[in-house]
């Protein structure tokens, strides 16, 4: 069970600081990682205070972190979001469920095309390439629903699909968020060989993570198999990453 920090009689913290998963057992192992499952029972507990919502992540699996997404967003309470060094990816998305967002000027917010592997035929990378467009069509959904006046949703699209980091000064150019004069805390470990524009300043060795033992759902990793017409929702088994 995930323990909520700095509750009071009227608020409490919720903090993103590893990546999104989508199965409770891998935040059982990882304590820092976050599922749909935890954030259930947190704002079970919590029950309407407001929130504040620290965010420094990488991102991670893009069902798990939608599904976050939308718990948040129709949470009743007021909920705040600050970013103490990194949105990324899906945690990107997750940031918008908020009524207020606070980004340093120091801290990031990267955007980009949801990715996934596969192993199989032809047919199987053509459905894959047409699931990843829808996926990409709900991110750019939230996306659009975030932005600053005057903002053309074409110049968004562009952005993710070129992988685009941005400072909370720049964010703020294009979405309603609030730039702070404080500094970001700290970066989210997560691997920067993995993006094709990644800030200098944020490439860090990555710190291993212990190994698992036994493991009751199929690995999670950027790869599955998409061999029948039920393969759609069998991907939440698996890790897309954004």
């Amino acid at each position: 069970m995930i323990e909520v920090k700095n509750q009071t009689a009227h608020t409490a913290d919720i903090h993103f600081y590893g990546d999104i998963v989508n199965e409770s057992w891998v935040s059982e192992w990882y304590p820092e990682d976050r599922s749909p499952e935890d954030i259930k029972n947190i704002l079970d507990e919590v029950k309407g205070k407001n929130l504040n919502i620290y965010v420094n992540s990488g991102g991670g699996h893009v069902f798990g972190g939608m599904a976050i997404y939308n718990m948040l967003k129709r949470y009743q309470g007021k909920k705040t979001v600050y970013v103490d060094g990194l949105a990324g990816s899906i945690a990107s998305v997750i940031m918008f469920a908020a009524d207020e967002i606070i980004v340093p000027n120091t801290a990031y917010v990267m955007i980009h095309k949801p990715w996934a592997g596969v192993n199989g035929n032809a047919d199987d990378l053509r459905k894959l390439a047409s699931d990843l467009d829808r996926i990409q069509d709900g991110i750019i959904n939230v996306y659009s629903e975030n932005l600053k006046e005057g903002v053309d949703i074409q110049t968004i699209i562009d952005m993710v699909n070129a992988e685009t980091w941005l400072t909370g000064e720049q964010a703020a150019q294009y979405f309603n968020i609030k730039v702070s004069e404080t500094d970001a805390l700290n970066y989210a470990d997560f691997d920067a060989k993995l993006y094709k524009n990644t800030p200098q300043n944020l490439i860090k060795p990555i710190t291993e993570r212990p190994e698992v033992e036994e493991e009751p759902t199929p690995d999670i990793v950027d790869a599955f198999s998409l061999e029948d017409e039920t393969a759609f929702n069998e991907l939440l088994q698996f890790k897309y990453n954004l």
